[in-house]
């Protein structure tokens, strides 16, 4: 999968060093959205959110991390337009890799193992190559609603298409 050297606009909004920000840089990357604005809002979130039997409660702060099973971050995603798209379930095994061809085109935030990334048309938008040379478990994706179409109806409809250029 080709990469695309990206922070988001973190650099660019002031923040300095390097950070486990994935999420708010994936974000920032898929919507246009700026960088200090979906940090902000993260870091807002993190810090309001109440402790559990699990986690305990957290700074006000997106730079290490933040727990992306909450409400209030699917409530987040969705206020930004995007849906979710699991390609994995529980005992089923790995069915999508990060790689070419087996995502969607389209603008995505792909959550594989204790990171999020962007992929827009197949290429991966990061600081770093995330991929694990095409090896890496996709969990799922979020995308904005109605934009993204599976492999399988793209592969058809290039079928259909090549066929009716061919008979014409």
């Amino acid at each position: 999968m080709k990469l695309v050297k990206d922070d988001g606009g973190r650099e660019s909004a002031g923040f300095k060093g390097s950070a486990g920000d994935c999420v708010a840089r994936a974000i920032a990357i898929v919507t246009g959205r700026p960088y200090a604005e979906v940090y902000g809002r993260l870091a807002r979130e993190t810090g309001d959110q109440r402790a559990s039997k699990r986690t305990k409660k957290k700074p006000a702060s997106a730079r290490n991390g933040i727990n992306t099973k909450r409400k209030w971050f699917a409530d987040y995603m969705a206020e930004l337009g995007l849906v979710w798209t699991p390609t994995m379930k529980i005992g089923q095994g790995c069915k999508v890799h990060l790689r070419a061809g087996e995502l969607p085109a389209g603008k995505l935030i792909v959550q594989v193992s204790k990171h999020y990334t962007a992929v827009i048309d197949g290429v991966l938008h990061d600081n770093y190559d995330c991929s694990r040379g095409g090896t890496r478990c996709v969990y799922g994706y979020w995308a904005i609603k109605g934009t993204t179409l599976p492999q399988r109806k793209r592969a058809a409809l290039a079928a259909i298409n090549a066929f009716v250029a061919s008979e014409a």
